[in-house]
């Protein structure tokens, strides 16, 4: 099966890694998560790799980790992609996993790095409100912390265009969702994500265009 040790990692998410040989009787439990991490990094490397092939003359970032800082299993692997001319402050593309195991896939997106971000970021990114939308991408809003999906209709864009101006919502993200089934062939998955990054390449273009920016 395609992205196994993704699927079997998705089930750890939250769970608290803990150096095997500080483990005590957890040691082996810890040493096959660890393998599985570390295994699961690898296929998502290998992936967001073929997609770059394709996504020419983006170049990836690096394949987030599979624990974060704080030792907790974060199996919702990201990879950004800039154009060559791209600061790393700017708005970028990426791919991330969501779900879990039962039900995944991966969501190509138009955001940004948040450790990156300077004060013209969130300007630049709220410029993915000026186009307009269609199913099946759709909004993932920031508000008080939390984000939460919005679906891509005009009359959402009019309404996260006032909530930004408002200070309510603080960014907006633009996604496009690829469910990930046992009959999706490796090939299929990398087409349909290809049409995520075609359909969601205007609203990056819309970010970058910085011209009449506030």
């Amino acid at each position: 099966m395609m992205l196994e040790n993704i699927k079997a990692y998705l089930s750890k998410q939250g769970v608290k890694y803990i150096k095997p040989e500080k483990a005590g009787p957890h040691q082996e439990e810890m040493e096959v998560l660890k393998a599985l991490g570390q295994a699961a990094r690898k296929e998502m490397q290998t992936l967001s790799k073929v997609l770059e092939e394709r996504l020419a003359p983006f170049k990836m970032d690096r394949v987030s980790n599979w624990a974060n800082q704080a030792q907790i299993c974060r199996p919702h692997f990201w990879c950004y992609y800039r154009a060559p001319e791209d600061s790393l402050d700017d708005v970028a593309m990426a791919i991330r996993l969501y779900g879990q195991p039962e039900k995944w896939g991966i969501s190509v997106e138009v955001s940004f790095v948040e450790r990156k971000k300077s004060d013209t970021t969130l300007a630049k990114q709220h410029k993915v409100l000026d186009l307009p939308i269609v199913n099946p991408l759709y909004y993932f809003a920031q508000e008080d912390g939390v984000s939460h999906r919005v679906e891509g209709t005009e009359a959402k864009r009019q309404m996260l265009k006032e909530a930004v101006k408002d200070g309510h919502v603080r960014k907006v993200l633009v996604k496009y969702d690829v469910p990930v089934t046992s009959s999706l062939t490796e090939a299929d998955l990398i087409d349909q994500l290809m049409k995520g990054f075609q359909l969601l390449r205007p609203y990056y273009d819309s970010c970058h265009d910085t011209n009449d920016l506030l």
